[in-house]
């Protein structure tokens, strides 16, 4: 699964395969058919790109949205915190996404869980307590301290959450400046609780 799993820089991904699954698209440069489902965790420009959403969206697409981002797409589901909705064979949980410095955001992450897999993607979050009672196989957790987690953070995240893999993201060329040193600073607090992935922008 985890090969399935496609950074495109900053924090979007696609989880490749059936359905074919698209989180906060931005930058997205090639497509091969549009997305079965589209899901997007915050207004905030780096994570909401209408163009993007559009460039990904064919007559069958689900677009999936917290009640901020919502408010900003045209035709769309919104998902609430704890909530959950199936697409295809894919089940998508609601996560609070929030900074403790703004708790009123309104923003989600999404545990996906899909071929047997469970996929927390932490989405633009601090540190929060609802991260207690997740505990997925994978996990892509911020780490650019930008109201969101920093390495150190998010290594203990790891450490509470014991998924087998993480992917940090966020970082390489984000606005914030976070950069290679920050993911090296990750993996090596990490250490042997978790296979970090660090993906390459495809």
């Amino acid at each position: 699964m985890i090969d399935q799993i496609q950074w495109l820089g900053h924090g979007s991904f696609a989880i490749l395969g059936d359905p074919l699954l698209y989180i906060n698209p931005r930058r997205v440069t090639r497509i091969s058919r549009p997305a079965d489902a589209i899901l997007v965790g915050s207004e905030h420009y780096e994570y909401c790109s209408l163009a993007d959403i559009a460039k990904l969206r064919g007559p069958n697409t689900q677009v999936i949205a917290s009640s901020s981002a919502a408010k900003h797409i045209e035709n769309c589901t919104v998902l609430r915190p704890w909530q959950s909705i199936s697409v295809g064979r894919a089940c998508i949980k609601g996560i609070p996404a929030y900074s403790t410095r703004a708790p009123e955001d309104g923003g989600l992450g999404f545990v996906i869980s899909v071929n047997y897999f469970d996929i927390y993607y932490a989405g633009h979050t601090g540190m929060i307590p609802e991260m207690a009672s997740i505990h997925p196989d994978i996990a892509i957790l911020p780490i650019d301290s930008n109201s969101t987690l920093s390495a150190s953070e998010a290594a203990q995240v790891v450490a509470q959450m014991r998924p087998k893999w993480v992917i940090p993201c966020n970082w390489g060329f984000s606005m914030s400046g976070t950069n290679r040193v920050d993911a090296q600073i990750f993996t090596r607090e990490v250490g042997d609780r978790a296979q970090v992935v660090l993906p390459t922008v495809s």
